[in-house]
């Protein structure tokens, strides 16, 4: 049996709850990296008897295309598979039964689904500091039932109820594109590090807007700080989801 993680996680939030679920695995288990512009998936197989946990953030309620591409071209081949949607604390709406169709299409048997809240990715002062202290121990006993169930061949057959919508709603555009301001020195880490390839080495200052999915991997991963989006614009939309995110959310279980 091989237990492996197959997780989009640009800024960090979604790895934290990935790792969270499948630290009660034990010391062996694989790592595949759905931001790795270079890698190819196609050639990334599991068999029956595998157990794999597939995490996604929500993107406006929808699993990020880029990595509902990627993760489509993996074979499952039947593997066991605990799907996970990371959401800032306003809404993960459609993600969880999107991805649940893009592991199933692509031979996975989904077994156990589990939405959780981590720091949102522009507007930080949702969910800050999350997944904390309590998650992470929330998250565990999620993983300990998860082995549970995965021991009883019968429960293990039954599929969760998952709660979302089909069709999915309408996927938003990305909207906001991160630029380099004066500190910016060139280094070119941030082209090297972004997902979707939309930063030209030549030309780093900024991003291909038709590329750009709005991840914020540039701005986290910046040394110099330099890259930043629209403050007028992240304000208007931060005002704008302030009522949905003003309740803690919490995490979520679909056995």
């Amino acid at each position: 049996m091989r237990f492996a993680q197959i997780v989009f996680s640009p800024t960090g939030g979604t790895q934290k709850v990935a790792d969270a679920v499948t630290e009660v695995w034990g010391d062996h288990v694989d790592r595949i990296d759905l931001t790795d512009a270079g890698e190819d998936f196609s050639k990334i197989m599991f068999q029956e008897e595998d157990v794999v946990l597939a995490a996604v953030p929500s993107y406006g309620g929808r699993v990020p295309e880029l990595a509902a591409g990627r993760l489509g071209q993996i074979q499952g081949n039947h593997a066991q598979c605990i799907i996970v949607c990371v959401y800032g604390n306003r809404a993960y709406e459609d993600t969880l039964v999107e991805l649940q169709d893009i592991a199933e299409k692509c031979g996975f048997r989904v077994v156990v689904a589990i939405s959780a809240v981590a720091e949102h990715s522009i507007m930080h002062q949702y969910a800050a500091g999350r997944p904390d202290k309590q998650d992470r121990m929330e998250l565990h006993n999620f993983s300990k039932r998860i082995l549970e169930k995965l021991k009883d061949s019968d429960a293990a057959s039954d599929a969760p109820e998952i709660p979302g919508n089909r069709p999915y709603k309408k996927a938003g555009g990305a909207g906001l594109v991160p630029k380099a301001d004066s500190n910016c020195t060139g280094c070119g880490l941030c082209a090297k590090e972004c997902p979707a390839q939309a930063i030209s080495k030549e030309n780093v200052r900024t991003a291909d807007a038709g590329k750009c999915i709005s991840c914020m991997r540039c701005v986290v991963r910046c040394p110099e700080s330099a890259r930043k989006v629209n403050g007028a614009v992240v304000s208007a939309v931060s005002l704008a989801i302030k009522k949905a995110c003003s309740v803690k959310k919490e995490n979520e279980l679909f056995l």
